[in-house]
């Protein structure tokens, strides 16, 4: 429970699951906000799934702390959350925008959010003046309701998957109760300004903020020998990175390595977990060409640069899935960048905002296989045009996308909340209404 305390204002970062080795960006993030002297604490609503993690994650100072990620893996704490928030002043008005979120979103995973959101109120320390969440989706709405609870404003990053597969409404409605929102994509941004309420204010904006590369923790790029595929013995190296999820357009690749010439000879590294690993493996195998492909699975940014480094050229064939889901600008086109290595990927999403076909990479229309496979083979073939594309691209990150400008308008934002009152909502300190009572039971049954 807050009690009084004298330490200095701090920022609580909000994030689904933490540390992730997906999730780069974010570790980044932390870390230079970190460095411009910001004092953060992590809150997570998973617990880590993997072993390894990035060196980034070991010189983050702040402490993590986790929610329960089912509610009746800790009924103690959640309980205590429940019993705490309902003498809260801000109770009602969060209870009531809940019970307006569940009525057009009937599902087990809303009650899940309230529960989760009493215990962060509860157990936030007293000296945390802001929130801030990464995704708009499910983390932004346990943010979203603990910030009533608490009377504490809140801020958000939206990247890809949250943006495009949350419902209109949910956006709208959470912008307008933040104070700020930041993106990383020209597409996303311009999804969310349309969105957003104009306010005289400014509250509720969204600033287009790139993830950009800190440069200083990759080495310089190597010295690539000329491969042209014509060896056996010394096949075309490939590389792609990327969790095995539809999004990604890992069965495009493979169905386009498939497709070229007999005379081509290649190998491809698959790097990332992923729920679709096991399918690429019996693609792979289905197309013939499992000799040829490996899945290292999950691995650490050191391993991943280092593979990089020993590639002639990386592919990224992102493209809409089924359900809506889409990339952003994976960062891990900008590592492949700093190590000047050759890149073909999709014209989607935010990729063309950094690559432009010709310029610094080879772009192809999203699910094309037969033009995927077309830009593999003639790179492949082609040394000098890969050094000059790998070059390109590598001086176009140091230009325009390193970290330093998003990371000063971020710490720039964050000053400004730390500097105000925190944000109080007013509320009234009376027992929950009928329509809370509603939302209460739903997340009790849970």
């Amino acid at each position: 429970m807050p009690v009084p305390s004298q330490q200095r204002p701090t920022i609580a970062i909000v994030v689904k699951g933490y540390p992730r080795l997906s999730e780069t960006f974010i570790a980044q993030e932390i870390l230079a906000l970190e460095g411009r002297g910001l004092p953060l604490s992590i809150w997570s609503l998973r617990h880590p799934t993997e072993k390894a993690v990035h060196p980034m994650h070991k010189r983050i100072k702040a402490r993590a702390s986790y929610l329960p990620e089912y509610l009746y893996q800790e009924p103690l704490r959640v309980a205590a959350g429940l019993a705490w928030g309902l003498r809260q002043p801000g109770v009602r008005r969060m209870l009531a925008t809940f019970w307006r979120d569940l009525k057009r979103d009937m599902t087990p995973n809303r009650g899940r959010r309230l529960g989760q959101a009493f215990v962060l109120a509860r157990e936030l320390p007293a000296e945390i003046r802001h929130l801030h969440v990464h995704y708009l989706h499910t983390p932004a709405s346990v943010v979203r309701y603990a910030a009533m609870l608490r009377g504490l404003t809140f801020s958000f990053s939206a990247h890809a998957k949250d943006i495009w597969t949350t419902p209109d409404w949910e956006i709208r409605e959470k912008i307008a109760d933040s104070a700020w929102g930041v993106t990383c994509t020209r597409d996303g941004h311009a999804r969310l300004t349309a969105l957003a309420p104009p306010t005289p204010s400014g509250a509720g904006r969204v600033d287009l903020v790139y993830h950009g590369l800190d440069l200083s923790r990759f080495p310089a790029p190597p010295q690539r020998p000329a491969r042209d595929g014509s060896d056996p013995a010394d096949p075309i190296r490939i590389v792609t990175v990327g969790r095995a999820v539809a999004k990604k357009g890992f069965d495009d690749l493979l169905t386009a390595l498939a497709a070229l010439p007999e005379g081509l000879h290649w190998q491809l590294v698959h790097i990332g977990g992923g729920e679709l690993l096991a399918e690429l493996k019996q693609q792979a195998a289905r197309e013939g060409i499992g000799g040829r492909v490996v899945f290292l699975g999950a691995k650490a940014q050191p391993d991943v640069i280092a593979m990089m480094r020993e590639a002639d050229l990386f592919v990224l064939p992102a493209k809409q899935a089924k359900s809506g889901d889409r990339d952003g600008l994976p960062n891990v086109l900008m590592e492949a960048a700093s190590q000047e290595l050759a890149i073909v990927a999709s014209d989607f999403a935010g990729i063309p905002e950094f690559l432009r076909d010709g310029r610094e990479g080879v772009l192809v229309p999203p699910g094309r296989w037969d033009l995927l496979a077309n830009a593999v083979n003639m790179l492949a073939r082609d040394p000098a045009r890969r050094t000059y594309l790998g070059k390109a691209a590598a001086a176009r990150l140091a230009r325009d996308f390193s970290m330093e400008a998003g990371i000063d308008h971020l710490a720039k934002l964050f000053q400004g909340q730390l500097g105000g009152d925190g944000g109080a909502v007013s509320g009234q300190g009376a027992p929950p209404s009928p329509e809370a009572e509603r939302a209460l039971a739903a997340v009790r049954a849970e």
